[in-house]
């Protein structure tokens, strides 16, 4: 159980965290307990975060509220971008490939940013584009992270968008496969001449928060080159987490 709260900043933040760290709406009883109050306390805050938008109430469940997912689209669009570009520039460097950087959206994986060599200038960048799961590795990555009820409405939106529906079942292997392997490879699905490895990066509690995607010509996606991209993309990676963790040293912005 956490230290109590010292101010109502604190007991109102605790609070936002709390439901923020969930996978699922909570009750009031597990908020109060995760945050170490008094539930008429976590309630009577609980009411306020809810009247100014940070959290929504849903029957006796709490959840992000509007404020909440403001916040996280910035992020997505800054701070997660600001942070990741040294990684993925390292990680371009190393390999030789176009790296790019995707976040989870309700129908794909949206491309934020791309570090691309000057050798692959005729590789479209994607740059800003909502990418489907059947056809790229980053979405992929991202989606096979979460839990199989959470991944059948992306499974639907690639049906809408032209996969066919008899060929949901493969999709749903290569959902598994990604998940048990924790890499996406897509080789020939968009374009036969362009391959793509992607590794999602997770929370502690494992959804995910964007994904690391390797983009190169398929003739350059050999066994042994696959081998040293999955070493590169797990570091760079790893990387990425405890940078976002605020946990790899150096990591505070000047």
């Amino acid at each position: 159980m956490p230290r109590p709260a010292s101010s109502a900043v604190d007991k109102a933040l605790d609070l936002i965290e709390a439901v923020g760290r969930a996978d699922r709406p909570v009750r009031l009883s597990e908020l109060a307990s995760q945050a170490g109050m008094h539930r008429a306390t976590a309630y009577r805050i609980l009411v306020d975060l809810v009247r100014r938008g940070w959290i929504m109430r849903n029957q006796d469940h709490y959840l992000p509220g509007p404020v909440v997912l403001q916040f996280s689209q910035a992020a997505a669009a800054n701070s997660i971008t600001v942070l990741s570009r040294p990684v993925l520039q390292t990680l371009s460097d190393q390999t030789a490939m176009m790296v790019n950087l995707q976040v989870l959206e309700p129908e794909g994986g949206r491309v934020i940013d791309v570090v691309r060599p000057p050798r692959l200038a005729m590789i479209t960048d994607l740059l800003g584009e909502l990418l489907p799961i059947h056809k790229f590795a980053g979405p992929l990555a991202l989606v096979s992270a979460l839990d199989e009820a959470a991944q059948i409405p992306y499974v639907r939106a690639a049906e809408a968008q032209g996969h066919p529906p008899e060929a949901g079942d493969e999709l749903l292997k290569d959902l598994s496969l990604a998940r048990r392997t924790g890499f996406a490879l897509e080789r020939g699905r968009n374009e036969d001449v362009v391959a793509s490895l992607s590794r999602a990066v997770l929370t502690g509690n494992g959804r995910p928060i964007c994904a690391l995607t390797v983009v190169g010509p398929d003739s350059e996606f050999d066994d042994a080159t696959l081998t040293k991209l999955k070493e590169h993309l797990s570091a760079a990676a790893d990387e990425l987490r405890r940078t976002l963790d605020g946990t790899t040293p150096g990591a505070d912005l000047d």
